[in-house]
C-alpha cells in the first residue's frame, strides 16, 4: 500500500500537509467529512489528487474508505474526537497511523492499544509533527550528553497566533490537573510553580502544563523525572468568539514568528546540562514534519506499536527539519 490519506485535509493545517506531501511526489488521498466537500474539491483539483468523504464515527465506511491506504496522517481536531476511531479503523485495516495532535489523550490512548498495534503489525505515531517531533528530538539530544539522566524539565516559546481550529481544540481540551512525571509516575503539582527559562533572549516566565511530552519523552529517554512548562508570548492566545478568528496566521506571520524551546538535564551525579531548539514557526514545521513523517513511513521506516518521532527516526530528526538547529549551551 503506497497512498497516504489525510484527513482533515481541508482545515488550516491539512492543507500544507498536504501540499508538502505533494511535493514529495507522494500518492495522495485527501479526505474529510461530508461538510468539507467543497473545500477538497478544490484542493483536489490544485494538487492532483483524489478525495474521499467520510465521517470517523461511522466504522465501516472509515474502513472501506482505508482499504487501499498505507498511510493515515491525521490532522482533523480536537483529536478528543478523531484519534479514537481513527486508530481503531487502522488496526482493522493494517495501516499505519500518524497525527499531529498536542492533546494528552491522544497519547495516553496509544498507550492503551500498544499490545493490539504490535499484534496487528500496525504503527501508532501520534505526535509525528508539531511540538511532540520538536521537543522529542531535543530532549534525546540532551539526554545523550550525560552518563544518568535523573531529571528533565523542558519548555516550550509559543509565539504568532494559533490557527482556528487548534484554538478551538485547545478550548476543548482544558486540562483541569497539572502533571508531572515522578520516579516515573505522572501525580499532580500546583499550577503556581512558575520558572524562568532562557529561550535566547533573557529569561522568560514560564508556567506548568500537562504536554504529551510527559509521556514521549519518558518512553523514548526513561527519564523517571519530567516536567513541562510553556511561555505563551503577548497576543499568541486567541480570546474572544473563537468562531470568529481568521483560519490561520499569514505566511507572513508565519515568516515573523519562530520557535524556540529549551532543556535542563540533571543526572544522577548532579551534572546539568542545558540544550536549546530554535526553529520556523510551528504550523510551518508541524506540516513539514508530518509530511516528511509520512513519506519515511510509507517507504519502509516503521515499526508496530506505539512509537515517537525521536524513538522511530532518531533524535536527528527535527533538526531535518527546515531551518531547525539545537544548540547546546
Amino acid at each position: 500500500m503506497t497512498k497516504l490519506m489525510i484527513y482533515g485535509a481541508a482545515g488550516y493545517t491539512g492543507r500544507m500537509a498536504a501540499a508538502n506531501a505533494r511535493s514529495h511526489g507522494l500518492d495522495l488521498v485527501l479526505a474529510g467529512r461530508v461538510k468539507d466537500e467543497t473545500r477538497l474539491v478544490i484542493l483536489a483539483e490544485e494538487l492532483g489528487a483524489e478525495y474521499r468523504l467520510f465521517s470517523v464515527d461511522d466504522r465501516a465506511v472509515a474502513m472501506a474508505a482505508l482499504n487501499d491506504v498505507g498511510v493515515l496522517l491525521n490532522c482533523a481536531g480536537p483529536f478528543m474526537r478523531t484519534a479514537e476511531p481513527l486508530m481503531r479503523a487502522c488496526l482493522a485495516t493494517g495501516v499505519h497511523y500518524l497525527d499531529i495532535a498536542a492533546e494528552m489523550d491522544s497519547y495516553r490512548l496509544a498507550e492503551t492499544l500498544d499490545d493490539e498495534a504490535r499484534a496487528a503489525g500496525v504503527m501508532l505515531l501520534p505526535g509525528s509533527g508539531g511540538s511532540v517531533a520538536m521537543l522529542g528530538s531535543l530532549a534525546g539530544h540532551a539526554a545523550t550528553r550525560v552518563a544518568a539522566p535523573a531529571k528533565l524539565s523542558i519548555a516550550l516559546h509559543v509565539t504568532g497566533g494559533f490557527s482556528r481550529g487548534s484554538a478551538i481544540s485547545a478550548s476543548e481540551n482544558v486540562t483541569t490537573e497539572t502533571l508531572h512525571r515522578v520516579d516515573g509516575k505522572l501525580v499532580s503539582r500546583s499550577a503556581e510553580e512558575v520558572r524562568a527559562f532562557d529561550f535566547g533572549k533573557g529569561p522568560m516566565p514560564s508556567f506548568p502544563v500537562t504536554l504529551p511530552d510527559l509521556i514521549t519523552i519518558w518512553r523514548a529517554t526513561d527519564i523517571p523525572n519530567i516536567e513541562t512548562f510553556l511561555h505563551v508570548s503577548e497576543g499568541a492566545f486567541p480570546e474572544g468568539d473563537l468562531a470568529a478568528m481568521p483560519d490561520g496566521p499569514t505566511p507572513e506571520q508565519r515568516e515573523a514568528n519562530r520557535y524556540q524551546a529549551v532543556v535542563e538535564v540533571t543526572a544522577e551525579d548532579g551534572t546539568v546540562v542545558r540544550s536549546i531548539l530554535d526553529t520556523v514557526n510551528g504550523y510551518t514545521f508541524t506540516t513539514i514534519a508530518a509530511a516528511e513523517a509520512a513519506r519515511r513511513v510509507l517507504g519502509g521506516e516503521a515499526r508496530p506499536g506505539f512509537q515517537t518521532p525521536a524513538m522511530l527516526f532518531g533524535n536527528g530528526f527535527a533538526e531535518t527539519i527546515a531551518d531547525t538547529s539545537i544548540i547546546d549551551l
